[in-house]
C-alpha cells in the first residue's frame, strides 16, 4: 500500500493522520497528490492547506490551482477565521493580558486591564506586521495565542470552521507552535461536528524554538488519536548521505533508496553512492578546507558553505557593518535596561521634556552600591560604550521618549521573504522600511545590470518619456552612475536615486528616518556596496548560507562548518559525544546537523576545528575511517 493509499484509508475511516517523511522524501509531492485526490473525491468540499511561509504557499498554489483550495500561512488562516468576532476577540485579549503566565500579550501601564478596555477602538482588533497591544494591534505571536484562547472559549467557532473546511492540511507541521496543534486537536474536539486534519512534515527538521516538533502526545491508534504514515524512500540524497542521516535520526524512521529510477539520487536503476568527508585541523583556516575539496565555490547554485549564524557569515560576505548596527548595539541594550528599570520603579517627573542622558543622571542621583549599578551599564555594555563614544553621545542627546521607541532586530535586516507585488501586503516580512527601500533600489540596479530592461523599466520610478535617443541616453547615464557605485554611501545613493527619479523616497522611508533616526543615521553612512553584498547574500547569490536558512533547499555540494558561533543553544561537541545530560542542546544540535547533511545531492563535507579524540572517534564511526581527514597532515 502506498503512502497516499494509507492516508486515504484513514480519511475514509474519519481519522486524522500524520505523514512523517525524512528529508528528500518528497513530502510536498505527497501533499499535492493528497489534495488533488481529495478534490476529485469531494468536488464540492473546501480544503484548507496551511504552511509556514508565503514562498511555500505560492509553490502549492502553483502545483494545485482550484477554486475550492484555500492555501495560506498558518497565521493568516487563523486570523481569517476569528477576525469578524470582534466582541469575543476583545474579551479574550483582555483575559490574556491579565494572565501573568502569558508573556506575549501585555498592555503597558494598565494593570489589571478592564473588560471594556478595547471597546472604543475605531477599527477593532487588527492584525499587522507589528504589535501595539495598547491600540489593539496584534502581530504573529499574538494572533496564535489569541486564536488558541478564542477557539477554547467559543467551541461554536470550531463548528463554523469544520462546516467551512472538510479537510485541513498542515504542511511542515513540526514548525508550528504548540497552540496551533491544540486548536485543531484539542479545541476542535469540543464540538460534535467532524472534519479531517492532516499533518505533513518531519520531526527531525524541527529547528526553531517553541515549536511542536513531534506529535507524541497525539499520535497513536486509539480513537481520536492521529495515525502516522511513514514515507521512507529518499529521492534526493545518495546512499552514503542518507545512511549518515539515518544514524542521526531519533524517531525510528529509517530511509531507504527510492524505487523510482527517475529520482535524482538514482542512475540507471542504481542508487548513487555519493561522497561524505569529515575534515579537521588545528588552524581553523577555511581556505585550506576549500583548497582540499577543490569544489567550485563561486557557483552558488551548486555549492554552499553552511554556517550556524548570520554573524559567522557577515564578515565573509562583506556586510559586517550593517550586521553590527542591527545586532550588536549595546547602547540600545542599555536603553532597554533603563526603560525596564523605570517600568519597575515608576518616576513622578515629566520624561517628555528630558533627554536620555538627563534621565540617566536623574536616576543616578542619591544612589550608591547595588542600587546605582541597576541604572548603570553592565560591563559588556560599558565596554561597547567606551568603543563607541560618539554614538553614545548621540543617544544621550536624543529625547528620551523618542529614543525609548527605537527598536532594532537582525530580522529587520536579514528577513529574506520576497516582496513582489503579491506579497507586499501579506504578513510575515520583518524588514524595516529602510531595508525595504534599499532592497527595491538594488533590485532596480540588478535588473539593469542583468539586461532585463523591460522588468527594469517596470520596477523603476522613472516617469519621463523615452521616445528619443537623448532621453534613453539620459536614463542610461543616471542608472549607470548608480551601478558604478564606488565608495558612495547608502545615503548618497538613496538621494541620487531619488533625484534621478529611479527610486523615489516615499512616506514610509521619511517616517523611518524620523522615528528611527538613531538607526537611520548610522546606516546611511555605510558604503552602498555593503548593502549590495547583503542583497546578493539574501538572494542566494553567494556561496554562504546559515544552517537554518538552507532548510528546504538542496545543492550538489555542501560544506558544513561546525562552529557554535558563541550560541549556547547549540554545541556540536555534545552531538559527537552524545551528551545526554545536556538533552535540549544535544537535540537542537542533532536536528540542525541533520538538516545540513541532507541538503547535499552529490557531496557532503563537514569541517570541525580542533576536535578532541572523542569527536574524531565518533566521526570515524559515522563517516568511515577513510573519509576522516586531518588537514594538518596533508600539507
Amino acid at each position: 500500500m502506498t503512502e497516499i493509499e494509507e492516508i486515504f484509508d484513514h480519511i475514509h475511516n474519519g481519522r486524522n493522520f500524520l505523514l512523517s517523511g525524512g528529508a528528500g522524501s518528497g513530502k510536498t509531492y505527497t501533499l499535492v497528490e493528497v489534495i488533488k485526490r481529495a478534490i476529485e473525491e469531494n468536488p464540492s468540499a473546501m480544503i484548507a492547506c496551511m504552511t509556514y511561509t508565503n514562498a511555500a504557499v505560492k509553490e502549492i498554489e502553483e502545483r494545485v490551482g482550484h477554486e475550492h483550495l484555500n492555501v495560506t500561512t498558518i497565521h493568516d488562516f487563523l486570523w481569517d477565521q476569528i477576525k469578524h468576532f470582534q466582541k469575543e476577540l476583545k474579551l479574550c485579549l483582555v483575559e490574556l493580558a491579565n494572565e501573568e503566565e502569558i508573556k506575549v500579550i501585555k498592555v503597558d501601564g494598565v494593570d489589571p486591564v478592564p473588560n471594556d478596555y478595547f471597546d472604543n477602538l475605531e477599527d477593532g482588533i487588527q492584525y499587522k506586521e507589528y504589535s501595539r497591544i495598547n491600540q489593539g494591534v496584534i502581530s504573529h505571536d499574538e494572533v496564535i495565542a489569541l486564536s488558541n484562547r478564542v477557539f477554547e472559549r467559543y467551541p461554536k467557532l470550531g463548528d463554523m470552521v469544520k462546516d467551512k473546511f472538510k479537510f485541513i492540511f498542515v504542511d511542515e507541521y513540526q514548525d508550528t507552535q504548540i497552540d496551533v496543534v491544540r486548536i485543531f486537536l484539542d479545541h476542535f474536539k469540543l464540538t460534535k461536528k467532524r472534519n479531517i486534519i492532516g499533518f505533513f512534515g518531519d520531526a527531525m527538521q524541527s529547528i526553531y524554538d517553541k515549536r511542536i516538533g513531534r506529535l507524541d502526545d497525539y499520535r497513536g491508534t486509539e480513537e481520536g488519536q492521529v495515525r502516522e504514515v511513514q514515507k521512507r524512500q529518499n529521492r534526493r540524497n545518495p546512499k552514503l548521505i542518507y545512511e549518515l542521516a539515518n544514524q542521526l535520526r531519533t524517531d525510528g524512521l529509517v530511509q531507504i533508496h527510492s524505487s523510482d529510477n527517475s529520482a535524482p539520487n538514482m542512475t540507471g536503476g542504481n542508487v548513487k553512492e555519493g561522497e561524505i568527508t569529515f575534515l579537521y585541523s588545528a588552524s581553523g583556516n577555511i581556505d585550506d578546507v576549500k583548497a582540499h575539496l577543490a569544489w567550485d565555490f563561486a557557483n552558488s547554485k551548486e555549492t554552499k558553505e553552511l554556517n550556524l549564524t548570520h554573524n559567522l557569515i557577515a564578515d565573509k560576505a562583506n556586510f559586517q557593518t550593517l550586521m553590527n548596527i542591527y545586532d550588536k548595539d549595546k547602547i540600545l541594550e542599555y536603553k532597554k535596561r533603563i526603560k525596564d528599570y523605570i517600568k519597575d520603579h515608576p518616576v513622578d517627573w515629566d520624561l517628555s521634556e528630558m533627554t536620555f542622558g538627563e534621565v540617566i543622571e536623574r536616576l543616578k542621583e542619591g544612589k550608591k552600591g547595588r542600587e546605582l549599578k541597576k541604572v548603570e551599564p553592565t560591563p559588556t555594555q560599558q565596554e561597547f560604550i567606551d568603543m563607541h563614544t560618539s554614538l553614545y553621545q548621540v543617544a544621550l542627546d536624543m529625547e528620551y521618549e523618542a529614543f525609548s521607541r527605537v527598536y532594532v532586530d537582525k530580522d529587520q535586516l536579514l528577513d529574506d521573504k520576497k516582496q513582489d507585488e503579491d506579497d507586499i501586503n501579506k504578513k510575515g516580512s520583518k524588514r524595516d522600511n529602510l531595508i525595504r527601500h534599499l532592497y527595491r533600489l538594488q533590485e532596480v540596479i540588478w535588473l539593469y545590470q542583468n539586461q532585463r530592461y523591460y522588468e527594469f523599466l517596470r520596477a523603476t520610478d522613472h516617469k519621463g518619456q523615452l521616445n528619443t535617443v537623448a532621453e534613453k541616453r539620459n536614463l542610461k547615464n543616471k542608472i549607470e552612475s548608480l551601478v558604478d557605485v564606488g565608495e558612495k554611501t547608502i545615503g548618497k545613493v538613496i538621494q541620487e536615486a531619488n533625484d534621478f527619479g529611479i527610486c523615489l523616497i516615499d512616506d514610509k522611508l521619511n517616517r523611518f528616518s524620523e522615528n528611527q533616526k538613531y538607526i537611520y543615521d548610522q546606516v546611511i553612512k555605510v558604503p552602498f556596496k555593503e548593502f549590495q553584498a547583503l542583497f546578493d547574500y539574501l538572494e542566494g547569490r553567494t556561496p554562504f548560507s546559515t544552517q537554518h536558512k538552507t532548510k528546504g533547499t538542496e545543492f550538489d555540494n555542501v560544506l558544513v562548518i561546525l562552529d557554535n558561533g558563541g550560541w549556547n543553544n547549540y554545541n556540536f561537541e555534545y552531538l559527537f559525544t552524545n551528551r545526554t545530560d545536556k538533552a535540549s542542546v544535544l537535540e537542537r544540535s542533532q536536528k540542525i546537523f541533520y538538516v545540513c547533511c541532507t541538503r547535499a545531492k552529490e557531496r557532503l563535507a563537514v569541517y570541525y576545528h580542533a576536535p578532541g579524540q572523542a569527536v574524531i572517534d565518533k566521526a570515524i564511526e559515522w563517516f568511515g575511517v577513510k573519509n576522516v581527514v586531518n588537514l594538518d597532515e596533508t600539507h
